[in-house]
């Protein structure tokens, strides 16, 4: 049985032969930034933010209709049976009450145009306007914020195979290792040379690596499904991937001035102040006068009882001034609550600044660990590995019990596992403070896709005025 010793000179090389395996096939091996460029056109969560943003692109166009005119048609028509009797005094014979009668059977239809333009509403409608613009600008930066979600969970993901691959393809490898260790243990407890306790420990040993062997497949299939839920394919063939620690600024103090101006959710947050800060004046202008024009067109026919052939029509123009006095204090109420709102929506975007240099502390700390976790890996591989060859030469002649060298044999193992979690870690938590600086994007990964174009959409509906087909613009 061959064992395979582990010796990298760099993180890459330990990936290299560790998964060297998963590139022996013919099919085209898939790269990291390949997978983050499915996951850019293709995760859910990405389709549908931006389809959030569209929708909330429709609110200009909406909130400009205040100031458009407005134009209706109204017709009726259908038939009409009436008897009509009328008083016509008393009967001077008689001196009964005598009625005169008349019928109506006519088909009265017409129609009217009505036409109306307001002039001034005390400048609700433009401020409604720019709040519309403000909660766009808002649902872009939320989309962006998913982005950068997708592409760290994305990166995530598929490093989460390649450790648990290379978990797995260790684990296989102690295994076939201890099965060697327990029949040479027998083979030497067949000729006295140890004692049943030995062989119990390597039976002991050998099942525990199986236990161990059952769960790293568990976990491997665990993080492929993930890694198919968030890329959209199965996990085939996946090369090493570099950490992207040459996109991040220098210094953590750099980082941090970096993200309290260029992360999604801290802009999100002022978008929203501006927002909160549009609804305060279109509150205020429930106090303000409305000026209004309208003007009428009406045609009508058979529309006079006892007159079957008559003809109506009529125009007219008229010019209205509503002035707000007293409403029972809702607005003023409405007004209290919008300038509140903006106040929560300050205090908001302070709680976002520090959430993100927070994050961004965290980030930078995580990257550092895993930078100095594989520094002492590698150490910690080389040792154990001269302190396993040393133990089974001194266990040949006699100074080692078999103990002694399970015990190597898993201090090598544990070590190998912690480097390759260390150098999936020191890649994710690349992408991790990439992300809380908030420049995790497939423009700044350089990514072979189309970049997703949200203002294009904008452009098209803001302006228009009717029609209902906007999707040339997704």
């Amino acid at each position: 049985m061959r064992i395979v010793e582990l010796r990298p000179s760099s993180w890459l090389g330990l990936w290299l032969l560790v998964l060297g395996h998963a590139h022996s096939s013919s099919a085209a091996a898939e790269t990291l930034k390949e997978a983050l460029a499915r996951a850019y056109h293709g995760n859910p969560d990405m389709n549908q933010q931006r389809a959030n943003v569209r929708v909330r692109d429709e609110e200009a166009p909406k909130a400009a209709a205040g100031m458009r005119p407005k134009a209706s048609i109204s017709a009726s028509v259908g038939p009409q049976n009436s008897n009509i009797k009328i008083p016509a005094g008393r009967s001077q014979l008689t001196g009964q009450r005598t009625y005169m009668y008349d019928e109506y059977v006519g088909y009265p239809r017409g129609a009217t145009l009505s036409l109306s333009q307001t002039v001034y509403d005390g400048g609700r409608t433009g401020n409604s306007v720019r709040q519309a613009e403000s909660g766009v600008y808002a649902a872009r930066e939320a989309m962006r914020l998913t982005e950068q979600a997708t592409l760290q969970n994305g990166a995530a993901a598929y490093m989460n195979v390649l450790r648990d691959t290379a978990v797995l393809d260790l684990r296989k490898n102690n295994v076939a290792v201890l099965e060697q260790q327990l029949l040479r243990t027998r083979d030497r407890f067949a000729v006295g040379e140890v004692t049943r306790t030995d062989v119990a420990q390597a039976e002991s040993t050998l099942a525990q690596a199986r236990t161990e062997l059952y769960g790293a497949q568990g976990q491997l299939k665990t993080s492929v499904a993930n890694y198919r839920q968030i890329i959209g394919v199965e996990a085939k063939n996946l090369q090493p991937a570099q950490s992207v620690e040459a996109l991040l600024p220098k210094s953590l103090d750099q980082a941090i001035t970096v993200a309290i101006v260029e992360h999604p959710g801290v802009v999100a947050a002022q978008h929203q102040v501006d927002v909160a800060a549009s609804a305060v004046k279109v509150a205020e202008g429930a106090l303000a006068p409305t000026l209004s024009v309208a003007a009428q067109l009406s045609q009508q026919y058979d529309s006079f009882l006892g007159s079957p052939a008559t003809r109506q029509f009529s125009a007219g123009a008229s010019g209205r001034l509503d002035v707000p006095i007293y409403q029972g204090g809702a607005e003023y109420a409405s007004i209290r609550q919008a300038i509140e709102q903006l106040g929560q929506a300050r205090f908001n975007a302070d709680l976002q600044r520090d959430s993100v240099r927070a994050s961004v502390v965290s980030s930078y700390a995580q990257l550092d660990t895993a930078r100095a976790s594989i520094l002492s890996g590698q150490a910690a591989v080389k040792a154990a590995e001269i302190a396993l060859r040393g133990v089974r030469e001194e266990a040949q002649v006699g100074q080692r019990t078999t103990l002694d060298v399970l015990n190597a044999q898993y201090a090598l193992l544990n070590a190998r596992v912690a480097l390759i979690i260390a150098q999936r870690d020191r890649v994710v938590a690349s992408y991790a403070a990439l992300g809380a600086i908030g420049r995790l994007s497939a423009a700044n990964l350089k990514l072979d896709v189309v970049a997703y174009d949200p203002t294009a959409h904008f452009e098209q509906v803001r302006g228009m005025w009717l029609g209902l087909d906007a999707s040339a613009a997704h």
